[in-house]
C-alpha cells in the first residue's frame, strides 16, 4: 500500500480500482470518496488508480469500502512501497465480439434491403438477433444495472436502452402487431403507417455491435498508457551472480542483500547501486542519466543498477536494494507524475448522466401526452419508442474511437502513434517543446566527429588505419567508434595486430605492420604540438571525448569522438518554430555538449546535467511559469519529464518506459516527424470534434421530429445508421491526411543569418563519418 504522511494529519494513498470505463465512473469514485470526513481523491482512468488524501484515523479499508459503495471494486496498491505494476485489464473479448458482428451483419443486411427479404426472414432475423441482444449485450445491461442500483447513468445505460427498446418493440410487433406474418416485407416509411407491422431489429444489433467495435479500440488505446511503470519493471536485472568466500553463484534480485558482492560482466547490467570493489571498466549510464559517452569506473566508485558494463569484469558491493535504489526512485516519479495528470474525461461520456434522463424524460412525456390528447395507442407507443432509438448514441461512441483509429493507421505510415483523446486535447495549449539531446537530436551512438594530425605528420587516413586496426579489438565505445570509421574510411580490411593490450581508464596499444601504435587520453598538453592542442580544446568545449594517438612514442593525431546530431534536428526545431513554439533543450549530458548541440540548432535556453528528478523540476518550472508543455525525449532518465508536462512525446527507438510515459510517440528514428505528429493530431482533435458536433447536432434535431410523431423507429433505426456511417466516413478521412512539405533545409554555409555554428567544425578532408 502507497502510504506516506503528508503532515501530521494527513496520509496519502494509493488504490487500484477496478470497473472503470468513462469519465463518469471516475465522478462516480472520486464524490464517494469525498463524502468520508476530510477526505480528497484524484483518479485516472488510464492507470486506473486513485490517490486519496485522507486523515490518517480513515484506513485504507474505509476507502475500498467507499469504493465499493459506489459499485467498483478496490484494493490499496501493496508493494512495500513502491510499485512498478498497474492494475490488470481484461483482454478484449473477440469471441464475444466476432460472434456479435456476425450475427448483426446478417440481421441488418436482411432488415434493410426489402429485396432480400424472403418468406418468415423476420422470425430468423428475430432468432439471431436474440444471442445479440442478450449475450453480446451482456456488459451494457451488467453495468446498466449496477448504475440504476447507485442512482447513476452512464454510456452503457444509452446502450442498453437502446437495445431494449429497439428489441422490445419488435417483439410486440412479431408476436402482437402483425409483424409475424409469414410473407411479410418491411419497405422503408417516414411515417407510422401499419407501426406495428414493423420490427426495428437491426437497431437492437447494430446498437451493441457499433459500440462493442468501438470500447475494443479504446480499451487496445488505453492499456498503453500503463506501460512505462511495467517498463521500469523489467529494466531492472533479474538475477544477480553474487560472490562468496570466492566462490560466485547467481540467486534473483530479490534475494540480493546490503554488503553483498556481485560480479558484473562485459554487457551485463548492473544489477543494483553500490560500490566498486574491484575491477575497473567503462558504464554506459545513457538510460538513466542521459549522459551519451560511457563513464570510466574503478575502485570506490559509486555505480547505479540498470547501467550497462560495456568494458571489463567489476566486482560491486551493493549499497542499496529494491526500493531504494536510483531505478526505483525513477518508477516512484513517474508513478506520481502519472496519477497527478490532469483528468480530460470524453465529452459523450461526461454529458451522459445528463443526457440519459432528459431522452426518458422526453419519451416519457411523448407518450403521456399522446394518450392524453386521444392518439391512438399505437401511435403513442411507436412516437416513444422512436425516441429512444433515435437518441441511442451509436454516433456518440463511435465519434473519438474511429477518428483514432484513422489517425493511428495514417500516423503508423508516417511514424507516428496518437495515444488518445486526452494527448489531443492538450496538445492544442502546446506552447513550449522541451527537447531532450542523447538520442533524440543526437543519434545515441558514439562516432568520430574530428581527426587533427601533428604538422609534418603522417597523413588522418594513415593515422585513421593504425589505430582502428587496434582499437579493432577493443570492447569500449570509443574503440568501436574509431574503428568503425577508420573502415568506413579506409576499407572493410585492417592490419593485423600484434601485442595487443588494454588498460582500463588508460587506453590501448599494439604492434601494427612494425609499428607501435597507442590510442590513450591524452597526457600534459606542453607535449602536443599546437593544431593537437587547439583540437583537445574544441573537443573539450563540444562535450566530445579525445583521445591521443602515439606513432612509435610521438603523438601523431587528435581523435574526437562524440554524438552527433541527426540530419533532420535543424530542420524540425526551426519548422517548430514557424508553427508558433517555444524550444528549450533540456539533457543530462554535461555544458560543454548542451552548448555546442544549441548553438548549431539555434536553441537560446539550455538545462544541461540535468538529472531525472531535475528534469520534472525543470518541466514544472516551465508550467508554473505559464507555458505548455510538451517533452520529447527517448531514454530512462526523460520518462518522469514526458509523465510531468501537459503531453509527451517519446522516439519509437527509445526505450520503453519512455514510450509508455509518453502521449506521442514517433516509431520511426526521425526528429522530423516531431511536426507531422503535431499536426496530425491537431487534425484528428479536429475530427473529433466535428463527430461529436454531428452526434449530438442529430440528436438535437431529430428527438424533437420523432417526439412529434414525425419520425417512427424504423426511420428512427435509419438515421442512426446514417449518423454513425457519417462519422466513420469523417473520420476516414484522416487516412489520406498528408503532412506539409519540408520547407526548411539545412542551413548551407553561404548562410550568414541562421546556420549551424562551423566554429567547432574539422575541414571537409579531416572530417570523420557523421
Amino acid at each position: 500500500m502507497t502510504a506516506r504522511v503528508q503532515d501530521r494529519a494527513l496520509v496519502t494513498t494509493d488504490l487500484a480500482v477496478g470497473g472503470m470505463t468513462c469519465a463518469a465512473c471516475v465522478s462516480r469514485v472520486e464524490k464517494r470518496l469525498a463524502r468520508l470526513d476530510g477526505v480528497s481523491a484524484g483518479v485516472n482512468l488510464a492507470t486506473g488508480r486513485a490517490r486519496v488524501v485522507h486523515p490518517a484515523q480513515v484506513s485504507a479499508a474505509d476507502l475500498v469500502a467507499a469504493v465499493e459503495r459506489a459499485g467498483y471494486t478496490a484494493e490499496p496498491v501493496a508493494h512495500g512501497g513502491r510499485t512498478a505494476s498497474t492494475p490488470a485489464e481484461p483482454p478484449e473479448d473477440w469471441p464475444r465480439l466476432a460472434v456479435t458482428a456476425l450475427l448483426a451483419v446478417l440481421v441488418i443486411v436482411l432488415s434493410m434491403v426489402p429485396s432480400l427479404q424472403f418468406r418468415a426472414w423476420q422470425w430468423v432475423c428475430f432468432g439471431l438477433a436474440v444471442p445479440v441482444v442478450s449475450w453480446g449485450s451482456y456488459g451494457f445491461h451488467r453495468r446498466t444495472w449496477q448504475g440504476l442500483r447507485h442512482a447513476t447513468a452512464t454510456m452503457d445505460t444509452l446502450v442498453s436502452l437502446g437495445i431494449v427498446a429497439s428489441f422490445g418493440w419488435s417483439a410486440y410487433a412479431l408476436f402482437l402487431g402483425g409483424a409475424g406474418e409469414l410473407g411479410m416485407r418491411m419497405p422503408f416509411s417516414p411515417t407510422a403507417d401499419g407501426g406495428t407491422a414493423h420490427v426495428y431489429l437491426e437497431a437492437a444489433v447494430g446498437v451493441p455491435l457499433f459500440v462493442l467495435c468501438g470500447r475494443t479500440l479504446e480499451g487496445r488505446v488505453r492499456r498503453r498508457s500503463g506501460s512505462a511503470l511495467r517498463a521500469l519493471a523489467r529494466l531492472g536485472a533479474k538475477e544477480v551472480c553474487i560472490r562468496e568466500a570466492g566462490a560466485e553463484r547467481l540467486i534473483p534480485i530479490e534475494q540480493l542483500l546490503p554488503g553483498q558482492e556481485f560480479v558484473v560482466r562485459p554487457g551485463e547490467k548492473v544489477a543494483t547501486d553500490g560500490v566498486v570493489a574491484e575491477g575497473g571498466s567503462a558504464l554506459d549510464l545513457s538510460l538513466l542519466t542521459g549522459e551519451s559517452v560511457p563513464v570510466e569506473v574503478g575502485p570506490g566508485d559509486r555505480v547505479a543498477g540498470a547501467t550497462v558494463n560495456v568494458g571489463g569484469v567489476l566486482v560491486v558491493r551493493a549499497t542499496a536494494v529494491g526500493a531504494d535504489t536510483q531505478l526505483a526512485r525513477i518508477t516512484a516519479l513517474v508513478a506520481d507524475a502519472q496519477t497527478g495528470k490532469a483528468r480530460s474525461g470524453r465529452l459523450a461520456d461526461a454529458v451522459a448522466g445528463v443526457f440519459v434522463p432528459c431522452v426518458l424524460t422526453v419519451a416519457v412525456c411523448v407518450l403521456g401526452f399522446w394518450l392524453g390528447a386521444g392518439a391512438d395507442s399505437q401511435a403513442a407507443v411507436t412516437a416513444a419508442v422512436a425516441v429512444l432509438v433515435v437518441a441511442c448514441p451509436c454516433a456518440l461512441g463511435l465519434a473519438t474511437p474511429t477518428a483514432l483509429l484513422a489517425a493511428t493507421g495514417r500516423g503508423a505510415e508516417l511514424g507516428v502513434l496518437v495515444r488518445g483523446p486526452e494527448v489531443l486535447e492538450s496538445l492544442r495549449r502546446i506552447d513550449t517543446v522541451v527537447l531532450d539531446k542523447t538520442g533524440t537530436l543526437t543519434s545515441g551512438h558514439m562516432q568520430l566527429a574530428e581527426t587533427v594530425t601533428a604538422p609534418g605528420g603522417e597523413s588522418a587516413d594513415e593515422v585513421l588505419r593504425l589505430a582502428g586496426a587496434v582499437e579493432h579489438h577493443s570492447e569500449h565505445p570509443i574503440g568501436r567508434a574509431v574503428a568503425a570509421a577508420a573502415r568506413q574510411r579506409c576499407g572493410l580490411e585492417l592490419p593485423k595486430v600484434s601485442d595487443f593490450a588494454a588498460t582500463p581508464g588508460v587506453g590501448v596499444q599494439g604492434t601494427v605492420e612494425g609499428r607501435s601504435v597507442r590510442i590513450g587520453r591524452p597526457g600534459g598538453p606542453s607535449d602536443l604540438a599546437r593544431p593537437l592542442r587547439d583540437a583537445l580544446g574544441r573537443a573539450e568545449s563540444a562535450g566530445r571525448t579525445a583521445v591521443v594517438v602515439e606513432l612509435d612514442g610521438s603523438p601523431a593525431a587528435v581523435l574526437a569522438v562524440g554524438d552527433t546530431l541527426r540530419p533532420g534536428s535543424y530542420r524540425a526545431v526551426h519548422r517548430l518554430r514557424g508553427m508558433g513554439l517555444e524550444t528549450v533543450l533540456l539533457t543530462g549530458d554535461g555544458p560543454g555538449a548542451a552548448r555546442a548541440a544549441a548553438e548549431q540548432l539555434g536553441i537560446s535556453e539550455v538545462h544541461a546535467s540535468a538529472s531525472p528528478d531535475r528534469k520534472a523540476e525543470v518541466v514544472a518550472e516551465l508550467r508554473a511559469a505559464g507555458r505548455t508543455t510538451a517533452v520529447v525525449g527517448d531514454g530512462v532518465n526523460d520518462a518522469v519529464a514526458l509523465a510531468s508536462a501537459d503531453l509527451g512525446i517519446a522516439l519509437g527507438s527509445g526505450t520503453d518506459a519512455a514510450i509508455g510515459a509518453a502521449g506521442l510517440t514517433l516509431v520511426r528514428g526521425d526528429i522530423e516527424a516531431v511536426i507531422d505528429a503535431v499536426r496530425l493530431a491537431r487534425r484528428t482533435l479536429t475530427t473529433i470534434r466535428v463527430n461529436l458536433l454531428w452526434a449530438f447536432g442529430y440528436n438535437l434535431v431529430l428527438v424533437p421530429l420523432a417526439a412529434v410523431g414525425l419520425l417512427n423507429p424504423m426511420l428512427a433505426a435509419v438515421a442512426m445508421s446514417a449518423s454513425s456511417l457519417l462519422v466513420v466516413g469523417n473520420s476516414l478521412r484522416l487516412r489520406t491526411w498528408q503532412p506539409a512539405p519540408n520547407r526548411v533545409s539545412t542551413p548551407h554555409r553561404a548562410d550568414t543569418t541562421a546556420r549551424p555554428s562551423t566554429a567547432n567544425r574539422p575541414s571537409a578532408t579531416d572530417r570523420g563519418p557523421r
